[in-house]
């Protein structure tokens, strides 16, 4: 079941008596397939300790190994048990009941009905801290001083440009050093306004291994390196989503999903070296990210439909954004942080690059870590 994979990813981030995060990784998929309705496969799990024993005791291994998936499945227990009482009534809907749901939800006239509402489908109703918030707290003006911010921008217009040089302004008269890394996808007049500007570089952002290179070459050129700020850039003009073909889509989803997660993927092993693969180094260490998503539509008559399709794409990054977080304060004790910042208002009012600036003084601040609060529509006021 899914519980004892989800205990045995707890050991892997803090590894398990003398085994490491990574040797916990290693084992812990061969392990899982030692769990019987009987008990436990003691030759197997003596096969996986000789299998991955690199000279070390194998019935020393062994021992360790038995204790560990003992450990996975006490924890696994304890995993049901709690989830069991998240659930409002406390009980669980049956394989059998989910999918006749899914089916009749499946109906083509219930689907024009429940199109684009939100159904609370897997009956867990419990607290949650709020995540989504305005504009963010305010925090006296930070010396970047020594500092650098660096900006990875996927931008898409002249909005984009202007934006990334008010934030390049920003850092730079608070006495910080700051760099543009422009994706190769940002159209050629949109990179050349920016690089007249400010410090630039065109970057494949799509590469994990490039964007931590140039996130090195910052820290040695330019000082530490204070935050990444990531810009989406806005969404592109397109005919409705669900016409467009595989590669339109593609494109969309690696701007605004796989593109930010690979730059923050790179930021956080930036702040924590070494802590992809041993999460135990993120306990109390320091580091920030700011996502800009897309901003809403602007202007006096904005349809619906504009509004949606900006939508699905904010809506994939708020609980992107909330998850990453969750596991850093919450499973890696970390105080490194990922905030998104979505600019534009549900009215159409213009964006407000200030605002957007003052929520990158508050993510560089002290109280970043404490905040509950990861998501800020910043454009968003009464």
């Amino acid at each position: 079941t899914v519980y004892p994979k989800a205990a045995s990813e707890f050991m892997r981030v803090s590894g398990f008596e003398d085994l490491s995060p990574t040797e916990v990784e290693e084992a812990k998929d061969d392990l899982l397939e030692c769990i019987q309705a009987d008990g436990i496969d003691k030759e197997g799990i003596a096969k996986t300790a000789e299998k991955l024993a690199n000279g070390k005791d194998v019935a020393k291994l062994t021992e360790t190994f038995t204790r560990l998936l003992e450990q996975i499945q006490k924890l696994a227990g304890k995993i049901q048990n709690n989830t069991s009482h998240m659930i409002a009534d406390q009980q669980f809907l049956k394989q059998s009941q989910v999918a006749e749901s899914v089916l009749n939800l499946c109906d083509d006239e219930i689907a024009k009905i429940l199109n684009g509402k939100v159904i609370p489908g897997d009956r867990v109703f419990y607290p949650v801290k709020p995540h989504i918030g305005t504009t963010t707290p305010g925090v006296h003006q930070p010396d970047f001083s020594g500092k650098s911010i660096v900006f990875t921008v996927d931008g898409t217009d002249s909005i984009d440009a202007e934006r990334v040089k008010f934030l390049a302004s920003h850092v730079e008269k608070n006495g910080g050093k700051s760099a543009c890394f422009i994706s190769e996808s940002t159209p050629k007049e949109i990179q050349d306004d920016i690089s007249a500007s400010c410090h630039s570089h065109i970057v494949d952002i799509k590469n994990p291994e490039e964007v931590q290179r140039w996130l090195n070459t910052a820290k040695t050129n330019l000082g530490e390196v204070l935050a990444v700020v990531h810009l989406t850039g806005k969404l592109p003009q397109i005919g409705k989503l669900t016409e467009l073909n595989r590669s339109g889509w593609e494109e969309l989803i690696a701007k605004f999903i796989t593109t930010p997660a690979t730059v923050g993927q790179q930021a956080l092993e930036h702040f924590v070296p070494g802590g992809a693969k041993d999460p135990r180094l993120y306990k109390d260490a320091k580091g920030a990210m700011m996502i800009i998503g897309p901003d809403l539509p602007s202007g006096r008559k904005v349809s619906g439909t504009q509004r949606a399709q900006v939508e699905v794409f904010r809506g994939a990054l708020r609980p992107f954004t909330t998850t990453v977080n969750q596991e850093l304060s919450d499973v890696l004790k970390s105080k490194a942080r990922i905030f998104t910042v979505f600019p534009g208002s549900v009215t159409g009012a213009e964006p407000n690059n200030e605002n957007i600036a003052q929520a990158l003084n508050f993510l560089v601040s002290d109280n970043a870590a404490s905040s509950s609060e990861v998501t800020f529509c910043v454009d968003e006021a009464r």
